[in-house]
């Protein structure tokens, strides 16, 4: 167990502070370690929350300049607490919330009250050592944090592109007419249509699909953008087209591919082993054990889901344009033979293994072993 002493903090000389936020108030607890003070301020009224941080030190008796280390957990508010907090000193630690424990077997009671005096005294643990008491979220830098948006925001659009193209399939499709293409002059080639009975469609569908053939026509020319986007990026000096750069000398690897892994991972997280990075994506086993029964869960699905989605996907891409790498025979000796559900499981473990294989290459320059670069 690691004391409190150990990281600098005398007993009695640190103010602990939990947060419950939500849109309308901001439910504060205090605590010294011995007694609580609940308060509640406005959402993000910051002045009041400074205040309210200096009443609490006085009311607890501890000196103005203490320390202060506070938690919440992470949510939609997205990080620029954190960085607010720790512009003022504090000592900030933003919760995984799926990580805080819960009763089972039972009804348990749940209010913004007995929220924060939960994660206070969680807080408590943690900070005497009880480091499995919840799990810290990374905060990346805001620079890594501005680096992410081109690919979420291609990931959202190519969504909403997808919505408006099966809801103009499905009214088509209610009159009998399959084979529409929304590309070019769409409006005339609406008006030429007909239905099962040789009538044309009525004029409200009609315009209803013409308006929908406008977003769909904005949300397509806002992806060429993004296209144009990340040519543009490759070949500029930042860290995460740096990193796209030697990502993409792979043969198999592609813009996308390149720049999910590079801004979410490669361009500015720092891992000291393979462990970390596999933990990182949830694509850990969790086993189960309990007396002389064992099985496997499957994968832990706990870190960046789009990392995961990616390097699954990926994993396809590697067997077939990478048949001669170490990675693909050992696939192929392990799970090409098996059933479909064995396949499956195999391309998962493939991905876990191409994730450490990718960061050594990016990392430490170790091409994976009998793999192709491209020309």
């Amino acid at each position: 167990m690691q004391a409190a002493e150990e990281r600098g903090y005398e007993a009695g000389q640190v103010l602990y502070m939990a947060m419950e936020l939500s849109n309308r108030k901001w439910k504060l607890g205090f605590s010294n370690g011995a007694r609580m003070r609940r308060k509640s301020v406005e959402a993000r009224d910051q002045k009041r929350l400074l205040e309210e941080v200096s009443l609490a030190k006085r009311k607890l008796g501890l000196p103005a300049e203490a320390q202060v280390v506070c938690c919440y957990e992470a949510g939609r508010d997205g990080h620029w607490i954190h960085r607010w907090l720790s512009a003022e000193g504090f000592e900030v630690l933003e919760i995984d919330s799926s990580s805080i424990e819960t009763a089972r077997g039972r009804k348990h009671v749940k209010t913004d009250r007995v929220d924060v005096e939960k994660l206070l005294d969680l807080l408590l643990r943690y900070k005497l050592g009880f480091r499995k008491a919840f799990r810290v979220v990374r905060v990346p830098p805001e620079a890594a944090e501005a680096g992410q948006r081109l690919h979420r925001e291609d990931e959202y659009l190519t969504g909403q592109r997808t919505r408006v193209t099966n809801r103009m399939q499905s009214l088509l499709v209610a009159q009998g007419i399959t084979e529409l293409s929304l590309k070019g002059d769409f409006a005339a080639r609406l008006a030429r249509v007909r239905r099962w009975d040789g009538q044309g469609l009525s004029p409200e569908l009609k315009a209803e699909l013409v308006r929908m053939h406008v977003q769909y026509r904005l949300i397509d020319e806002q992806l060429a953008e993004l296209v144009r986007a990340y040519a543009a990026e490759l070949e500029s000096g930042t860290a995460v087209g740096a990193s796209r750069r030697r990502l993409e000398n792979l043969k198999a690897m592609g813009p996308k591919t390149s720049r999910i892994l590079s801004a979410e991972v490669f361009a500015w997280r720092k891992f000291g082993k393979a462990k970390e990075l596999a933990g990182m994506s949830g694509l850990t086993p969790t086993p189960s054990q309990s007396g002389d029964e064992q099985r496997e869960q499957g994968i832990s699905k706990a870190g960046n889901r789009r990392v995961r989605w990616v390097m699954i996907e990926f994993a396809w891409l590697w067997l077939r344009w990478q048949p001669d790498s170490e990675l693909s025979r050992w696939y192929r000796r392990r799970f090409a033979h098996g059933s479909r559900r064995m396949r499956r499981i195999g391309i998962v473990a493939l991905a876990r293994k191409l994730l450490i294989a990718l960061w050594r290459y990016v990392e430490f320059g170790e091409i994976p072993a009998g793999a192709v670069l491209k020309t």
